[in-house]
């Protein structure tokens, strides 16, 4: 059984603490933490960027040097408004201070340094639709390739609706060999409404020596370290997940499960 499906390790305070090391891959690391009005997050990465992403809730924030002040907008992420973020660069100290019940999500990757701290949201953020009947699902693009933000993190958040599939058609990104496919490593933090729900995740190989299939539940996150990984939310259940990849380069190419070639176009 592969360690893929972490629970959290309470309900407040430094929940997820994903190294590389503890992850057994090399570039993707995700921190969460549930903070209460007055409650403080701290951090400090060595050759490693991170975008810090205000989930829920407001916060006083400072990082490298710099008071980026109140930060944060929704009180729910179902609200599906464009998130508060912020790109920290190596070495640079950062503090939140929860000015309301908080969840901040602080995703990193390798980086040699050279950027500087850097407000990425809301503005420059839209709302997105993707896929078509049940598929369809919406895109908050934080900082995939098509924003200069990063040297190696590619962030995003998607809302499925109840009833819907996501991450689908199966696809993967487990192969250093751009232009055709990318070797990115994932993870994905899960929220569903109603809170006491659950999701279905499988991830699994083509030659099936990877196959897991999990029902992560609030505030869960999947490790997909390669294979396809797609997402069922239940009837009557909507699914949020914030996904952080990180691969040798910054760019998502993939391939679809050849089983599933009919849905393409």
């Amino acid at each position: 059984m592969a360690d893929l499906l972490r629970k959290p390790s309470g309900t407040s305070g430094l929940v997820h603490a994903i190294t590389p090391k503890d992850a057994g891959w090399t570039y993707v690391g995700f921190d969460l933490w549930r903070l209460a009005a007055g409650e403080v997050a701290e951090g400090l990465l060595h050759g490693r960027e991170a975008i810090l992403v205000l989930v829920e809730g407001h916060a006083n924030i400072t990082a490298a040097g710099q008071d980026f002040g109140k930060m944060g907008d929704r009180l729910d992420v179902f609200e599906r408004t464009a998130p508060h973020c912020l790109y920290v660069p190596p070495a640079a100290p950062w503090r939140a201070v929860a000015t309301s019940n908080c969840t901040l999500a602080v995703c990193s990757a390798p980086s040699a340094g050279g950027r500087s701290a850097q407000v990425l949201g809301p503005d420059g953020i839209t709302l997105e639709e993707r896929g078509k009947g049940t598929n369809t699902r919406h895109i908050n693009n934080i900082a995939m390739e098509g924003r200069d933000v990063a040297d190696s993190l590619l962030v995003t958040e998607v809302f499925t609706p109840a009833g819907h599939w996501s991450s689908y058609p199966p696809h993967r990104h487990d192969e250093d060999d751009f232009p055709r496919i990318t070797h990115l490593e994932e993870t994905y933090y899960h929220r569903l409404n109603p809170g006491d729900c659950y999701g279905i995740q499988r991830v699994y190989t083509d030659d099936h020596r990877l196959d897991e299939t999990m029902a992560p539940a609030n505030h869960d996150v999947v490790l997909v370290p390669k294979g396809h990984h797609p997402c069922a939310a239940p009837y009557g259940v909507e699914m949020y997940y914030l996904n952080v990849m990180a691969g040798p380069r910054r760019n998502w190419r993939f391939a679809m499960d050849p089983a599933f070639a009919h849905l393409a176009g």
